[in-house]
């Protein structure tokens, strides 16, 4: 796997952190993409993933160090909580914008690798509130839910050309986000009370999601395309 490079969209910190740790352990060659990469890490790039522009830079001076992109992680996305009579259009679409435009400017920006190399693996990071809605969630969700049929979509139409397409809904997971969250009171509840909810009884982690992503960009996993494989411990089913 040495000679394969990926790129994940939001790498910097939470799940996203824990697939680029992941991939890397696994023999990748992983790219970051993020709004706040880190200092120290000569493959994190700055780029918000709205912009076409900085996509497209990044991706270049990516390809240039370390050769075609053929694995690509859409992890990049935001949350907003808010009661929708309260949403204004412009949060709506500033949601819209980073959670399902993010994905496609990503997808558009290395799929000539792909298609060039007649392989390639595209995992998106959507969301288990897709299964069943959340309240005061809605442009999230919409986005997600949008995610999931955009994934579908696409493994039909890259199929053909060795290309894969797959999408992974982490459920309850333990990360900074989830945390201010549940802070803020913005959860129904702590996160104890979510494990007491949870069949399998424990917060998910960062390292649960990666595990799922790696196995899906994997030559093992070459026939399967097209699925929503939800990581929720058992949540939504």
């Amino acid at each position: 796997m040495t000679d394969k490079t990926a790129i994940v969209t939001g790498g910097a910190s939470g799940i996203g952190a824990g697939i680029v740790e992941r991939l890397r352990a696994d023999g990748f060659n992983v790219a970051i993409l993020d709004l706040n990469p880190s200092e120290t890490d000569d493959l994190a790039y700055r780029a918000d993933v709205t912009n076409v522009e900085e996509i497209a830079s990044a991706v270049t001076s990516i390809r240039n160090k370390l050769g075609p992109i053929t694995v690509l992680v859409n992890g990049a996305g935001m949350e907003k909580y808010r009661r929708f009579r309260n949403l204004s259009f412009e949060e709506w679409e500033r949601i819209i914008d980073i959670n399902l435009h993010g994905v496609f400017h990503g997808v558009q920006a290395v799929l000539p690798d792909m298609l060039e190399a007649g392989w390639g693996r595209i995992v998106n990071i959507s969301s288990s509130s897709t299964h069943s809605g959340q309240p005061f969630m809605a442009a999230y969700v919409a986005a997600k839910s949008a995610v999931n049929g955009l994934t579908k979509s696409l493994a039909l139409e890259l199929g053909p050309h060795g290309i894969t397409v797959n999408a992974v809904p982490p459920g309850f997971i333990d990360t900074p986000m989830l945390r201010r969250s549940e802070e803020k009171g913005l959860l129904g509840g702590t996160i104890d009370e979510h494990v007491e909810r949870t069949p399998v009884r424990r917060v998910g982690k960062p390292a649960d999601i990666a595990a799922a992503v790696a196995f899906l960009v994997s030559e093992d996993a070459g026939y399967i395309t097209g699925q929503i494989l939800g990581v929720n411990g058992g949540r939504n089913t």
